[in-house]
């Protein structure tokens, strides 16, 4: 580390928070502090400023009808079309021209979509998909990677009225059929493959394999050609080339079809408490009206900036903040297939320069990395164009936060921690950078509209400084409305720890542990439920012990999430085997397999630690608190309530000798 280095360092290292430049503010799309007591005074009218952003067929009745809570519905009464409003309005508008998608492939090819070629492209997609059969309401399944048929796809499903269930194209086979059978889903659109680091991988192969689990008739399957030469494959009888389907209805011209508020835009599938995933169900128009509005006023996105938000689109990120979001507000959304370092780690850095992009949104696993390869691979680029950076996905820690503001940011964009999940549907806590100040590694205040509190186990809120709970007091536009076709589970999940049935006073509570601070700003502290966040990505321990159990040689399994450097919380897996199996590398790598061929990569075990007993309390409760803490390489405390504590020390010394 240089002298200028490490005097920057220590004096970044003092100090605690940080003002939005002034250059910022003059130009910010919020900048009115009293935005907060607006909304509380004028709610929930104060959320006609997100409907304002979306051109309605019928003007709204009602903003919010609360009635049958916790099944909220907002705008009851107005009709809308998701897809008239990402392109139809912003051509008619006259911005046609204007480019919507930058399209990076990881070889170095791109593909640059005006608003009136996307227009096109999907209005030819949506006739495609009408001639299949779909109808309004059948959920079409996307199961692709970043490619540009894939929001083409999505929105040429909302142009017709068909729910989308975008699967991650990282997932295995196991979780594509189980997504496709809980939707009931006769469609999908998917691809031949993809690439990464330049090699070209098989995803139709994986593909068909999925198809086979799926217990219903599935009628079509629409494949992208990604590949080309690069992967010769066969098409099934009830399979169709993209390319070859859609020039038959090339110039076609399909109406958007007029949505009612409440009616399904997307289901998107997210991991739980139990092995089953939830699918989780966002209408079109609170959801559509939360994510403009949230990348209106906390992204402060304009219609002429470049914006890049680093995120899949298989996951909620790249939804509300690759597709809905930006483009309902008619700007420039940047896309990338591959890998941060392919083929180098300046890869990112080169698309921000070449692309001139204004506002760029990751993940504090994508920071952490950065931060391990060096300041040297930012240096080489002109990063002079960003305007503002955000972080979503987990906590960021104050280191990587100020070297992600000192290096990328070049201390003259303010930074957006932002706190929200799938259910959530965009932003919940975070500050506005034309307002607040910014305290690294907090994510700050609840937004205007939003009244999180941090209370304790009785539902309390608790004194400054103090550890407790997330809850959220009152709905909002964005918010889940069910899991699909489970009322109950919908309750159950969301609304039982907290809520008063009786008085009828519902709270949402997003099991996440948290603490305020004076100002009100929160610090997420991480998840209370058996769910792991890895890489921001949300892994049920229900649904990985399932993977391990079901592998011949296993008895019994707890799967935890331990520190990582760079993911920040990593798989471990700690199995007894069966009496007649011995702890080999053949079985450890065949627990690891059953792990991929389940869920996929992004749920890979860091570790499988055998053992021949699990640390239970004397009720027979599996202790996942000690095989975190062991994980992590924290003190383990006092194991003396345990019924076997002996069995503690052993896996430690495991752990530690390997």
């Amino acid at each position: 580390m240089s002298q200028d280095d490490a005097s920057l360092e220590a004096r970044l290292e003092e100090q605690e928070a940080f003002e939005p430049p002034e250059s910022f503010v003059e130009q910010a799309n919020v900048t009115d502090p009293g935005i907060y007591d607006e909304f509380e005074e004028n709610w929930p009218e104060c959320w006609e400023h997100a409907a304002d952003l979306l051109s309605w067929d019928d003007e709204y009745d009602t903003v919010l009808e609360d009635g049958n809570a916790p099944f909220y519905e907002w705008f009851t009464g107005g009709r809308l079309n998701a897809s008239y409003n990402c392109l139809d309005r912003h051509v008619e508008d006259g911005a046609g021209d204007s480019t919507a998608i930058e399209w990076e492939g990881e070889l170095g090819e791109t593909r640059t979509y005006s608003y009136a070629e996307l227009l096109d492209e999907v209005g030819d997609f949506a006739a495609t998909l009408r001639n299949l059969g779909v109808d309004e309401d059948d959920v079409v399944t996307l199961y692709m990677p970043m490619i540009p048929e894939l929001p083409i796809a999505m929105l040429a499903c909302a142009r017709i009225g068909a729910p989308h269930s975008v699967v991650f194209a990282g997932f295995s086979a196991d979780a594509l059929a189980t997504r496709m059978n809980s939707a009931d889903s006769e469609y999908l659109v998917t691809c031949d493959g993809y690439y990464r680091r330049g090699d070209a991988l098989d995803h139709i192969s994986k593909t068909n394999e999925g198809l086979e689990g799926v217990d219903h008739e599935v009628s079509d399957v629409v494949v992208v050609d990604r590949l080309g030469d690069d992967l010769k494959h066969d098409l099934g009888d009830n399979q169709h080339d993209y390319d070859e389907l859609v020039a038959d209805h090339e110039g076609s011209s399909v109406e958007p079809v007029s949505r009612d508020a409440e009616d399904m835009l997307f289901l998107m599938y997210t991991s739980g408490t139990t092995g089953q995933p939830k699918g989780v169900k966002h209408t079109t128009g609170g959801y559509l009206a939360y994510t403009a509005w949230t990348s209106h006023a906390v992204l402060d996105i304009e219609a002429d900036d470049t914006y890049w938000c680093s995120a899949d689109i298989g996951w909620i990120t790249g939804h509300s903040y690759i597709v809905y979001g930006p483009m309902a507000l008619g700007t420039t959304t940047v896309m990338y297939e591959g890998t941060p370092d392919y083929p180098d780690k300046d890869r990112l850095w080169e698309i921000v320069e070449r692309n001139e992009v204004d506002i760029f949104y990751t993940a504090p696993t994508a920071i952490r990395a950065f931060m391990k390869w060096g300041s040297e691979y930012p240096d080489q680029h002109d990063l002079s164009s960003l305007r503002l950076l955000g972080t979503v996905g987990e906590p960021i820690n104050p280191r990587a936060w100020k070297w992600y503001y000192t290096n990328i940011g070049d201390e003259a964009c303010p930074i957006v921690d932002t706190w929200w999940q799938t259910e959530t549907g965009g932003m919940m806590i975070t500050t506005l950078p034309g307002v607040n100040i910014m305290k690294p590694g907090s994510a700050g205040p609840p937004l205007p509209g939003i009244d999180a509190r941090v209370v304790d186990a009785q539902g309390e809120e608790v004194e400054a400084g103090q550890a407790g709970y997330v809850t959220v007091n009152n709905p909002w536009p964005g918010m889940l409305r069910t899991l699909y076709n489970n009322d109950e589970r919908f309750i159950n999940e969301y609304w039982q720890e907290y809520s008063d049935e009786e008085a009828d006073k519902w709270v949402y509570f997003p099991e996440d542990g948290a603490k305020i601070d004076d100002d009100g700003y929160i610090t997420i502290l991480g998840r209370v439920d058996d769910v792991i966040n890895v890489s921001g990505h949300r892994l049920g321990t229900m649904e990985i012990e399932s993977a391990v159990v079901g592998v011949e040689g296993v008895a019994e399994a707890a799967v935890v999430g331990g520190e990582h450097e760079v993911k920040g919380e990593a798989v471990y897996v700690y199995a007894i085997p069966e009496d007649g199996y011995e702890p080999t590398d053949d079985l450890q790598e065949r627990v690891v397999d059953g792990v991929l061929d389940s869920i996929g990569p992004i749920a890979k075990p860091e570790d499988v630690i055998f053992t021949p007993e699990l640390p239970k309390t004397r009720s027979g409760k599996i202790m996942r608190r000690l095989l975190e803490d062991i994980a992590s390489g924290n003190d383990l405390g006092n194991t003396s309530t345990l019924r076997n504590p002996e069995v503690v020390d052993d896996i430690a010394d495991q752990v530690s000798s390997d």
